[in-house]
């Protein structure tokens, strides 16, 4: 045999690791971590950048958002929750059924359960998981208020085996597109899980021109342990979608077009880290989710559970992730 043919495997095997692409799922680099001062009770619901700040949603409080003050230390284990603009509660929209009444009975605190939080410039919108809808909120101080978008989602989504399960419905929002044809997503929950799209006309006040809805990709190597698929938190940042797949303990950075992941960051070493796990663990609790240059956020909606480290403590916690694919 000639003496090259035994260099052939090196080399076969060399040009294979080359073409490979990189590991798709890959472990969470923890920036900073913050347990939120006044957040006790609120349950966290949903997060976003809006002109810069960094915005809240309860989906106990119905008449609020709050801007999340970041400490200018890394150090500093605290970051403050402090009011960034009220509003009166909105009325519910007509054509809420016999759902939303007897949710009403159970659940009397949430009439509204905002789940997510997008923003326009200075605008932000709220989803209501209550009621399947979007709120605009205009003015500010005494004069803000929010009104609902002739959007409706919750008939066609029920037609196609969606928002099948109470209390597991519209879970996330954000905005993309340009300002002539804005574009809504939003994160519907489990069982079965879906993105729906919504392309709008709204500043015609003619409402949807088309509404989509769409499965996600599943990823090798993204683990549920068990637990539902499922989605709760959205943000698209430099050109891309990203998933917040709580279940998963993990936020997935996907194509606009094809929905298919680039690459997922897996934080459930952090979240289940001793200094932070909360006491009851059955499910994932990431529920809010922001993007920008500095990295990628997570608030956890510990469901006014304590963590397990000191049960009188029953803050959310807010995680700063990196972006893996920048140095």
């Amino acid at each position: 045999m000639p003496r090259w043919l035994h260099f052939l495997p090196a080399v076969f095997l060399a040009g294979w690791t080359l073409s490979c692409p990189a590991e798709t799922v890959r472990p969470a680099k923890l920036l900073g971590a913050w347990w939120l001062e006044g957040s006790a009770g609120l349950d966290i619901s949903g997060l976003s950048f809006c002109n810069g700040q960094l915005l809240a949603i309860s989906d106990k409080r119905d008449d609020r958002v709050y801007r999340v003050r970041l400490p200018d230390s890394e150090e500093v284990r605290v970051a403050s929750l402090d009011l960034f603009r009220e509003f009166p509660a909105p009325e519910a929209p007509d054509g809420g059924g016999l759902v939303n009444r007897l949710a009403a009975l159970v659940r009397p605190d949430a009439q509204m359960d905002f789940e997510g939080i997008t923003c326009d410039g200075s605008t932000p919108y709220l989803v209501s998981e209550r009621h399947e809808r979007i709120a605009r909120l205009s003015g500010e101080g005494d004069r803000a208020e929010a009104e609902w978008l002739p959007l409706r989602w919750r008939e066609m989504a029920v037609q196609q085996g969606y928002l099948t399960i109470f209390n597991a419905g519209s879970e996330g929002i954000v905005l993309s597109g340009s300002p002539a044809a804005p574009v809504f997503w939003v994160a519907l929950e489990r069982k079965p899980r879906g993105l729906l799209r919504i392309t709008t006309a709204l500043k015609d006040g003619a409402g949807a021109k088309e509404l989509r809805l769409l499965q996600l990709p599943p990823v090798s190597g993204l683990s549920f342990r068990g637990r539902p698929e499922d989605l709760t938190g959205l943000d698209v940042f430099e050109g891309g979608l990203y998933t917040l797949e709580r279940n998963a303990f993990a936020v997935c950075r996907r194509s606009l077009e094809s929905l298919e992941a680039q690459w997922c960051i897996d934080y459930g070493d952090v979240e289940e880290a001793p200094q932070f796990v909360y006491a009851d663990t059955h499910f994932g609790k990431g529920e809010g989710l922001a993007v920008n240059e500095r990295g990628i956020f997570v608030v956890l909606d510990n469901n006014n559970v304590a963590r397990a480290a000191d049960p009188s403590d029953q803050r959310a916690l807010l995680m700063h992730l990196a972006h893996p694919d920048r140095p």
